[in-house]
This record gives C-alpha cells, structure tokens and sequence, in this order.
C-alpha cells in the first residue's frame, strides 16, 4: 500500500514539472513576444513621426 502512494507522488511530482516548465517557457515566451512587439511598434511610431515631421502624407490609401 505504501509503494502505491509513493508511485503516485512521484507520478504526480513528474506532472508538477511538466506543468511548471511549461509555466516558466510560456512566460518566457509571452516576455520576449511583448518585448519585440513593443520595438517594433517603436520603429513603425518613430517612422511616421518622422514622416509627419517631414510634411509626408502617412495615410495608407489603396
């Protein structure tokens, strides 16, 4: 009965990692996408202003 329990910590244990370690790459993840989002909409903004600092017309007509 004993080796039951312990069988099912260690299963529950090995389920814990997989779960934390998905945790911490999906914060990794989330971090490095808003970092890279944030600098790239810090070069398009920085683009325009300069455009609209030039007299440019920035409106995107098809």
């Amino acid at each position: 009965n004993f080796r039951v329990v312990i069988k099912m910590m260690e299963k529950s244990f090995t389920l814990l990692q997989t779960v934390a370690t998905a945790g911490v790459f999906s914060a990794v993840a989330c971090w490095y996408g808003f970092m890279f989002g944030r600098e790239s909409a810090r070069k398009e903004l920085g683009s325009i202003i300069e455009d609209l600092r030039r007299g440019k017309s920035t409106s995107k007509e098809a």
